[in-house]
């Protein structure tokens, strides 16, 4: 049994798009009731196929100027669930993740400038017990930012 139909595929193409539209436009571009829709988004939801809702706050107009990705090396992969309940507590880191190849955690985190950023990485990350080592890459630019297209015709 699939998780999502093509009704479910055709309303999160439309609400991913643009997610403040009214179910009542989203039920008139798919030909069914607004109940249905609305029915289908709680349990799309429920099953976890959305995982999220909510405004995307442009870091830079609060003053966060610079986007950053540090590799973490951990002493010892075991120690994950330690070291990202303290990540977990500095609230500049937007993103974590668990990896392989070349560190052992990947996160991502918005500083003001390099001053503060500085404070972040020799204050506060790098007194975490369990990282071993820091590697900082500095974004430039953002080129791409967008969600996973719904019904991918490649598959």
């Amino acid at each position: 049994m699939e998780i999502i139909d093509d009704l479910d595929k055709k309303i999160l193409t439309i609400i991913t798009h643009n997610a403040r539209i009214p179910f009542k436009d989203v039920a008139e571009q798919c030909g069914v009731s607004r109940a249905a829709v609305h029915q289908r988004v709680q349990r799309m939801f429920d099953v976890g196929v959305i995982i999220g809702s909510g405004y995307q706050v442009n870091p830079k107009m609060l003053g966060y100027n610079l986007c950053v990705y540090v590799g973490l090396t951990l002493e010892r992969g075991h120690m994950y669930r330690q070291v990202c309940a303290e990540l977990e507590k500095i609230p500049e880191i937007v993103e974590s993740q668990f990896t392989l190849g070349a560190y052992s955690m990947l996160i991502k985190l918005y500083a003001r400038d390099d001053k503060h950023l500085m404070h972040l990485l020799n204050t506060k990350i790098q007194t975490i017990p369990g990282i071993a080592n820091t590697e900082t890459l500095t974004t430039l630019d953002e080129s791409i930012n967008r969600t996973l297209p719904i019904d991918n015709p490649a598959w």
